[in-house]
């Protein structure tokens, strides 16, 4: 009897492992779950490209293989995951069977409480959000983007583009300290405001702003936590995303901030791991073999990586190498590219090594104990990359030449 492989997530990381699955010699049945109407497609360019006009949604379908061979299951969410029976429970639908699975359902954007969506009002995942919001930027004056992570920015910038007067509000002291130290946050900051981004920092927001938020009442400002009150007719909330493992509450596979699982990206169940499911892209919490704890990262390379690696240890099982990637993002803003690469801890040395932040050209490197760890690039993407190797080889801090 053919074994079945049900992917559950029409996304990037999804995609990915399906095609995997193919190249390594998959031939049986292969199901893909999505609940979007759409094939899967490209996000990076929806807080971009497509808010500023430069593309439009034609633009966004991923490339896939040809010949894969899938059943697309789109429209459809998952609802439950019964592991003993393996099947999949799906919303307004028959359960799907599998024999192994790829868990693949991304995240979803974590809501302000007060901030629901409506007029003015958006949340930034799907390309029909992009579209909504664009429309409105267009017509806007003053918007407001409540959170200084990486889609907050981007958003920022676009707006400023558009000529719209826009605000940062941020509670923590700094923009992307998690991501990249406080020194390095400190200068992205910087670069917002020198294109005059009201940027806002170590400050809350209580609540918005309109005709007593009736629903339907369209938003006309933010409260912040001082009591005071920024007017806006758009106001977007970035504030970060969550992994999105609702469907599985039930099914005894392990979760925390994410699906847990080994360095095979095999999930765990009680602890153990299981040999024929797995989890890819922004949902899985995995424990990387160089790091010594879990991660879990939502950057469209670790997706397209890990993708391709679940599918290797559904395929061998512990033959494949276990996954240990040097992370690796990169963010457009005011037509720079903005790279990271490595993982920063706070306490770690940043030394700027080529460059000046405030020339918007840079390269700067981070080390924890006498070793190169991570660096970051503004319009530097050749070094960005030359430094990944170095941080993969175990290279000293700082490093030379």
């Amino acid at each position: 009897m053919e074994r079945r492989v049900v992917v559950v997530g029409a996304s990037l990381g999804g995609l990915r492992a399906a095609e995997s699955l193919r190249r390594g010699g998959f031939d049986g049945p292969l199901t893909v779950i999505g609940a979007e109407t759409h094939l899967p497609y490209d996000r990076p360019p929806l807080s971009k490209q497509i808010l500023t006009g430069k593309a439009g949604p034609d633009a966004l379908p991923l490339r896939m293989d040809d010949g894969l061979d899938l059943e697309w299951r789109l429209g459809v969410t998952a609802t439950g995951l019964d592991l003993e029976r393996r099947r999949v429970e799906v919303a307004d639908d028959d359960d799907v069977a599998f024999d192994r699975l790829v868990i693949a359902t991304g995240a979803h954007p974590r809501t302000l409480l007060g901030a629901e969506r409506g007029p003015g009002v958006h949340y930034l995942r799907t390309v029909e959000d992009s579209l909504a919001l664009r429309d409105e930027l267009r017509a806007a004056t003053r918007a407001v983007v409540v959170g200084a992570g990486f889609i907050g920015l981007e958003v920022a910038a676009s707006a400023r583009q558009l000529g719209v007067d826009v605000t940062v509000i941020e509670a923590l002291p700094l923009p992307l300290e998690r991501a990249v130290g406080a020194e390095m946050g400190a200068a992205i900051a910087d670069l917002h405001r020198r294109h005059e981004v009201d940027v806002r920092l170590g400050i809350g927001v209580s609540g918005l702003v309109g005709p007593d938020r009736v629903e339907g009442a369209r938003v006309e400002g933010v409260r912040l936590a001082d009591g005071g009150v920024i007017p806006a007719e758009v106001v977007v909330v970035g504030i970060g995303v969550a992994p999105t493992t609702s469907w599985l509450d039930r099914s005894g596979i392990d979760l925390s901030d994410g699906v847990l699982c080994d360095a095979w990206l095999r999930v765990l169940v009680g602890g153990q791991p299981h040999p024929d499911v797995v989890a890819v892209g922004d949902v899985a919490r995995w424990a990387h073999p160089d790091y010594g704890r879990t991660v879990r990262v939502e950057h469209w390379t670790n997706a397209t990586e890990q993708g391709e690696a679940g599918a290797r240890s559904l395929l061998e099982g512990e033959s494949a190498p276990p996954y240990a990637p040097t992370p690796y993002f990169w963010s457009d803003q005011f037509g720079l590219k903005i790279q990271f690469v490595g993982e920063t801890l706070p306490g770690d040395q940043v030394a700027i090594i080529e460059g000046d932040p405030a020339e918007d050209r840079f390269l700067a490197a981070y080390g924890r104990e006498g070793r190169l760890v991570a660096a970051l690039g503004v319009r530097r993407p050749a070094r960005v990359m030359a430094l990944q190797g170095l941080i993969a080889s175990g290279a000293s801090f700082p490093p030379q030449g």
